[in-house]
């Protein structure tokens, strides 16, 4: 499915503040699947797709050349994103919560201690982060993760 989204397809990041244990991330990526085969727009079926990344970015897509996500169906995405939430004890809507990779592990921190990691040098300018404000699937893949003299992240710093 995925592979037949088209770049333009409209893309949502929800990024967790901390990864879904091993036991809950199938649970996760299940849910995602059902409400991304049922997702709807004034009754016209929706062509989304929905799937958890390394186990702490709820990613969402639709392609809009078909059916665009109207105010209601946006709507739904946030009220099935606010369950999950509370279904597992996480926060969804931080933005000022960044993730950002150290070797291959994804590490996360708030605001303050990510400007404090990069002030000690435990981070710098080359460090991959997450870029949850891309809108496109081709920006998605294209630009997600950057290192963080490319990111918007750099002047949080």
């Amino acid at each position: 499915m995925y592979q037949q989204l088209p770049d333009q397809t409209r893309v949502w990041i929800y990024q967790s503040n901390q990864a879904f244990s091993e036991e809950t991330a199938p649970v996760i990526e299940k849910r995602l699947q059902e409400f991304a085969a049922q997702w709807v727009s004034h009754n016209n079926q929706l062509k989304a797709f929905g799937k958890l990344y390394h186990r702490q970015f709820i990613v969402l897509m639709v392609d809009e050349s078909q059916a665009g996500a109207s105010g209601c169906s946006i709507d739904k995405s946030v009220h099935f994103i606010k369950a999950i939430e509370q279904d597992f004890q996480v926060d969804l809507f931080d933005r000022m919560v960044f993730t950002y990779k150290e070797g291959d592990e994804v590490k996360t921190a708030h605001r303050e201690a990510f400007a404090e990691l990069y002030k000690a040098g435990k981070i710098n300018d080359n460090t991959i982060v997450f870029n949850n404000l891309v809108n496109t699937k081709k920006d998605f893949e294209e630009k997600w993760t950057v290192p963080l003299a490319q990111s918007w992240h750099k002047r949080m710093v």
